[in-house]
């Protein structure tokens, strides 16, 4: 553990710099539009550069060892879809627009997660399990609910959960109703375990979906020496 500690000292060391930069960022400084100074301005980078680095001196090997990526990629997304998400519906003057601009980016967001995996050495198994756990998290019905527990609501209709959640129209068309609290409730629960599902899984389920590249890898078998396979990603 302390050689473990030791090589990944200066990762650590920048994961620390980058936590506590942006918590000063998030929660001491003003949130401003705008730029006061070139020193705020630079400041305010720090995570951004912090973060970067401490990407950059990952040990890969070590994630790979213990299949962090299952954890590490989802839960990058949550940060983005189950807080800023939520934030940005609370202060929309245009509702109705922004959420549907929102509801395609959020796919696109999970791609582009899914295709920098991939692009980074990720197997296919591995990829789609990130992809399909993220959208699961999607349709859960987790961001209706972080919606009215992150936010500081001063209209009586959204200070306490509703009763019936005659919005969650994604609910509905499974449901056959608007569906009550307590079926919101069972219905993100579900959707949780199956996350939790997809991301436990054995990762040769998610491989075997690719049944064009096995055919391809079976004929280069035939025709080339058998060589090692790639270690998991």
């Amino acid at each position: 553990m302390s050689t473990v500690l030791r090589r990944n000292a200066a990762f650590l060391v920048l994961v620390a710099l980058a936590a506590v930069t942006a918590g000063i960022v998030w929660f001491v400084l003003p949130h401003d539009r705008e730029v006061k100074s070139l020193g705020i301005f630079l400041f305010k980078l720090l995570p951004f550069v912090f973060t970067t680095e401490a990407i950059a001196r990952l040990d890969v090997a070590l994630f790979r060892r213990y299949h962090l990526v299952r954890v590490l990629v989802p839960v990058s997304f949550m940060v983005f879809f189950l807080y800023f998400v939520p934030k940005i519906f609370f202060y929309s003057d245009d509702f109705q627009n922004l959420y549907y601009h929102v509801l395609v980016l959020t796919p696109i967001v999970i791609v582009s997660l899914a295709m920098a995996y991939r692009l980074g050495g990720g197997t296919p198994g591995n990829v789609r399990r990130v992809a399909y756990a993220m959208l699961l998290i999607m349709v859960s019905g987790l961001e209706d609910l972080a919606f009215l527990t992150v936010n500081h609501h001063t209209d009586p209709q959204w200070d306490h959960i509703p009763a019936t959640w005659d919005w969650a129209s994604h609910m509905k068309v499974f449901l056959g109703h608007w569906p009550s609290r307590n079926e919101a409730y069972v219905f993100i629960a579900v959707h949780v375990v199956l996350v939790l599902f997809v991301l436990a899984a054995p990762t040769s389920w998610f491989e075997r979906l690719n049944p064009w590249r096995r055919r391809t890898t079976g004929e280069a078998a035939r025709e080339e020496p058998v060589r090692p396979a790639p270690a998991e990603v």
